[in-house]
Parts: C-alpha cells; structure tokens; sequence
C-alpha cells in the first residue's frame, strides 16, 4: 500500500500545479516534492551518501559545517535544478570579479571614445565588424528634450551601419492611456530595466544605470564576468531578441517597427505578446541546449579526459568552480523565471541558513513576504533609509514617494514584531551622508557556513514592478570557490556596515512621520513604484 501512495504521489502534486498560475513559488514547491516523493522508492533500495548531504525540506540542521555546493564528483550542485529552466553556464572563479564601488564601475567602464573607435573602423584597410547595440525605454529614453534619443542621434547618423538603437514600449501602454499620463509617470505602467553591458567578450551584470550619479554617490552593486565568451553571446541574443520586437530608432529621430513584427502599442497587444515571447524563449532554449550537450560531452562523454590529458589535447581551461544562470523576467510576455527561482529559493532556505536581501526600494511582493515571514532562514534585509532614497527632495507628488516606502517599510516590520520573528527576520536601514541607494539583490548563506556561496545580482528589486511590469535580468552565481564566496561576503559586509537595525524607535523620529494622505494613497499606488 505504501508503495502505491509513493507512486501516486507525484500525480497528485503535479496535477495541482495547473491549479496555481499565481503563485510560481508554491507551484515549484509542489514541483519538488512530487520529485522527492518520486525518489522515495529508490532510496529505500540504495541511498547514496551524497544525497544525505541535501535534504532542502528536512527539519532542523545540526550546527556543524555545511558541505560545499557541489554534491558529486562531476561538479553538479544543489542548485542543479535552476538548469532545467535556463542555461548553466560553468566557469573558474577567476574570471568573476564582483566591484564595491562606483568609482570602481567608472573604471571599468571607461573605454575609448565609441565615436572615434568607429570612425577608425571605416578608415581601416579592410571591412569592420564592428557593431554597436544600444536597448533603451522608450518612455525613459525620450523624456525631456534633451535624453538618450538625442544624445545617440549624431551617432547613428554618421554610422547607420553599425550603430543600432532600439526603444522598447511596454505593450500594457496605449490607447487613451497612452494620451493621458504625462512624461515620468508613463514609465510606471512598464519599462525595459535589464542593465547588462557587453564588450566583446566581458560582461558586466548591475543594477546602475550610465548616468553621472551611478559613477560618483549612488550606491548599486556590480559583477564584471570576464572573457566568458559563451555568456557574452547568450546576453547579446537577449538584447538582439527584445531589440527585434522593439521600436528602431532612425537618422530622423523617427521610429519603425522591425518589418514583420506587430506594433507594440498600435498592433494586438496578445499578437505581439506572444510573438514577444517567442523570441525571447527562442534564445533561452536554445542556449540552454547548447550548454546541455556541451555539460553532456564535458562530463558523461564516453572516453573521459584527465586534466592532463585535457592540458595534452590543448584545452587549457580550468576546471568550472562556479556556475552562472541567467534568470529572465518579463511578465508582459508571460516569462517568469526569475521569479520562479527567486521564490523557490526562499522556500526552500533551511534552518540555520542565512539569507541577505537589499532592494533601494522596499514594496517586496506579497508572495515574497509570505515567504520571508513563513519559511525558516534567517533574514537581513537592507533597504534605503529616506534620506538615501532616489527620491528624496524631488518635487511635486515624486517627494512623497521616500514616505510611502517608509510606511510599506512600518507595516512590515508591525508584522514581524506581531509573529514574533524579529530574532529571526531583521530590518536595516542603509545611510551614508551625500549618497543615495540602489542596491539590489541576495547572498545565501548554508546553515553552518560563514561565507555565501550563492547571490542575485542585477536588476530586479524584488518588488511588484519588477515581477509583473517591467523588463528585467539577473543572474545567479553559485560557487565553491573560497576565494569568490570572500569577495562576495565582504561586497555583503560593506553594505550592511553602512546600516542601522530597525526597531520601533526607528519609526519615532521625526523623519519618518508619515502624513494622513500617503498612508491612504500608498495601498493605491504601490504596484506602480
């Protein structure tokens, strides 16, 4: 009877999962315990030592140090299922280089003037394939009328052939809202957000902008992936897949859509969704089976290489210690995978884990919160106080915002105190005089462990926009490598060093006064900031 009930089991659990579309965590929770009850059987007949060392749903750990991710000899961790979703891209800790500061991210980002190395590739001898790709908002882009359509012009002007500017438009924004909301306020029904820059072959993945304030006083945080040639093209298609259903921009300062593609905001939004979507999801799947045959010739080929008969053969590549997964969000196309794994990631952190998120702008999820305050990791959460916010001093209803957030920031930290978590689930709040905050994204710390061996980095803020309206991209770096788990551990400890813990003083100060008429509006607004 036993036996039939570990068999029926997985059905059951399946068949819930078309049940939940809302709520990806629980439907991946479901997905993984079918899978642990489907295994249940077989590890009444052998139980291998390496699974011991997994139990992601077990009760408490003992206090002892945790193994390393890796769970097997061929290098596949205890985040091998990420790679069911997206493509596992494996490489040596030392071509991962995670930056502190913006003065840091200046540096790397200085490169020689894009115009004059343009002009000297029409002037060699033989034909450039030099190409330049910008994605931007549209909305973002051409507000004011001095922006990033203006400033780009000249050059794709003068290089038609090389320079390509493309502006997304949110497919949710059109018709008679399209007319009424006024410049600033239209970026908030939807916007591209991906901040990932390629050169060549380097990547460098972040939360910042290119904009004066992200190279001198606000805080973001950075990860530069040097000469892995093969995450270089994964994000170049994904910036060519959103570029080709996005609107051209041209030498007029005019825009076109990419022939054959649906309008964006004057075509079927549910045409051009799903034709949206299948472009993005083209370039997903197939670099995800082209990491899957190449982790398939690499490790279960046949005839296994040594390292020195690799080095013989003239691979001279180090052996992969970490692993980089991209993960994608653009609910508009209905793609949530960032999602998907954010939520499982939470759902699944063991007693005795350690979990440190920041997001500048604190309106976590309701699915988020849920999991925060009913799973059994301890958090850190570092969110911006309000003088550190992007928001404050700005005028008009924009100055209101640093309150708002302050009063989502109340309700949460009333709840926690309400279930009695606030050994568990603690609130600080980041300041540094003449800065502001932007830091976004996770360290995940094994129960017993001192140093993280996953992290979140890049776009999202963990918030309703970021789930359900805009564009967004983030990686996760999971590593075995001691010397990668230190640099991101301290990028973590200079964070939090910056902060003060929240307590129900916090909210006495004057500073965080709340008028009557933002706690009324707030619960209106909060899915759009």
């Amino acid at each position: 009877m036993a036996a039939v009930a570990a068999a029926a089991g997985p059905v059951f659990w399946r068949r819930l999962l078309g049940l939940l579309p809302g709520r990806p965590g629980l439907a991946a929770l479901l997905g993984r315990l079918s899978d642990r009850l489907g295994r249940n059987r077989d590890r009444r007949r052998r139980r291998p030592p390496w699974l011991l060392l997994a139990p992601l749903l077990s009760p408490a750990v003992p206090h002892v140090t945790s193994p390393p991710c890796c769970l097997c000899p061929e290098g596949v961790h205890r985040f091998q299922w990420i790679r069911n979703l997206v493509p596992e891209f494996g490489v040596s800790s030392s071509h991962v280089r995670v930056l502190s500061s913006p003065a840091e991210f200046f540096e790397l980002m200085k490169v020689d003037c894009l115009e004059s190395t343009l002009e000297k590739s029409l002037q060699a001898k033989f034909p450039s394939d030099l190409r330049v790709s910008i994605l931007l908002d549209f909305m973002r882009g051409s507000r004011g009328r001095k922006n990033s359509r203006t400033m780009l012009l000249p050059l794709l002007q003068r290089f038609p052939e090389q320079v390509r500017v493309s502006l997304f438009h949110t497919p949710n924004l059109r018709g008679l809202l399209r007319l009424l909301i006024p410049e600033r306020f239209n970026e908030t029904i939807g916007l591209q957000h991906i901040k990932v820059y390629l050169f060549d072959n380097s990547v460098i993945l972040s939360g910042a902008n290119l904009s004066d304030s992200y190279f001198t006083n606000r805080q973001d945080r950075y990860v530069f992936l040097q000469d892995c040639p093969e995450i270089a093209d994964f994000f170049t298609e994904l910036v060519d897949a959103v570029g080709d259903v996005s609107l051209q921009l041209r030498g007029d300062d005019t825009v076109q859509v990419v022939e054959g593609m649906v309008h964006p905001y004057k075509g079927d939004r549910a045409a051009y969704c799903k034709a949206a979507n299948k472009r993005v999801m083209d370039v997903i799947n197939s670099a995800r089976t082209r990491q899957q045959m190449l982790h398939a010739q690499t490790f279960h080929s046949n005839s296994l290489l040594t390292q020195e008969d690799a080095a013989a053969a003239g691979d001279r590549r180090p052996a992969p210690d970490t692993w980089i997964y991209p993960l994608i969000q653009m609910k508009p196309f209905e793609i949530q995978i960032d999602e998907i794994v954010t939520e499982t990631l939470l759902t699944e952190a063991e007693r005795g884990a350690k979990v440190y998120l920041t997001t500048g702008y604190f309106n976590l999820t309701q699915a988020y919160m849920d999991l925060v305050l009913g799973t059994r990791a301890e958090y850190q959460i570092l969110l911006a106080s309000p003088e550190v916010n992007g928001f404050f001093g700005a005028k008009g209803v924009a100055g209101a915002i640093p309150a708002a957030y302050v009063h989502i920031e109340r309700q949460f930290y009333s709840e926690v105190c309400s279930l009695g978590q606030q050994e568990r689930v603690q609130l600080q709040e980041y300041w540094r005089r003449g800065w502001t905050f932007h830091a976004k994204g996770l360290w995940l710390y094994l129960a017993g462990s001192s140093l993280p061996c996953l992290t979140l980095i890049g776009s999202p803020n963990f918030g309703y926009r970021s789930v359900h309206r805009d564009l967004e991209a983030q990686i996760a770096i999971v590593t075995e490598s001691r010397a990668l788990q230190q640099q991101l551990h301290q990028e973590q400890e200079q964070l939090y060093l910056r902060s003060g813990v929240v307590s129900s003083a916090t909210f006495e100060q004057p500073s965080r006064q709340v008028k009557l008429w933002v706690k009324m509006v707030t619960p209106l607004i909060k899915n759009f900031f």
